[in-house]
């Protein structure tokens, strides 16, 4: 899949405040809801850059990342700002699942694993082996009961 272009994109140009004032309002937002944050970052590896907020909610450890995505005009600054409205969005939709579903629910794809890596990022081989250890425990039973399971 082809990465689109931050103007192609929502939030683009949308406000004024600095990256780092969405990534403050995103940790107020995901300690709202109980975590407890260990990481909030600007970060560039490898030429690429995005913006993260690792956390912790009921002993699992979380992460949302989202990238800076690259400007046709270049304009990196409105792009870092971009990627921090975004996360902070993402951060704040996610409340109603955690609400009504509880935090592995609202944030599996970024339940942090004990290699570092994110459960979006296991291969689809792994998953196999995986997912079903990570929906039967934990939240698991709290969701079925919310769907009408046993």
């Amino acid at each position: 899949m082809d990465t689109p272009y931050a103007e192609d994109l929502n939030y683009w140009k949308t406000s004024r405040s600095d990256a780092d004032t969405w990534l403050e309002k995103a940790e107020r937002v995901v300690e709202g809801y109980g975590a407890t944050v260990t990481h909030r970052a600007m970060f560039r590896e490898h030429g690429r850059e995005a913006m993260l907020l690792q956390f912790e909610i009921d002993g699992e450890a979380f992460r949302l990342a989202w990238p800076v995505l690259e400007s046709k005009t270049g304009d990196e600054r409105s792009a870092r700002r971009q990627a921090a409205t975004m996360l902070y969005h993402d951060a704040k939709a996610r409340g109603l699942l955690l609400a009504v579903f509880g935090a592995r629910f609202a944030f599996l794809a970024e339940k942090m694993l004990a290699d570092g890596r994110t459960v979006a990022q296991l291969a689809d081989v792994e998953l196999d082996d995986q997912l079903p250890a990570l929906m039967t425990t934990g939240d698991g039973p709290r969701l079925l009961a919310t769907i009408g399971g046993e």
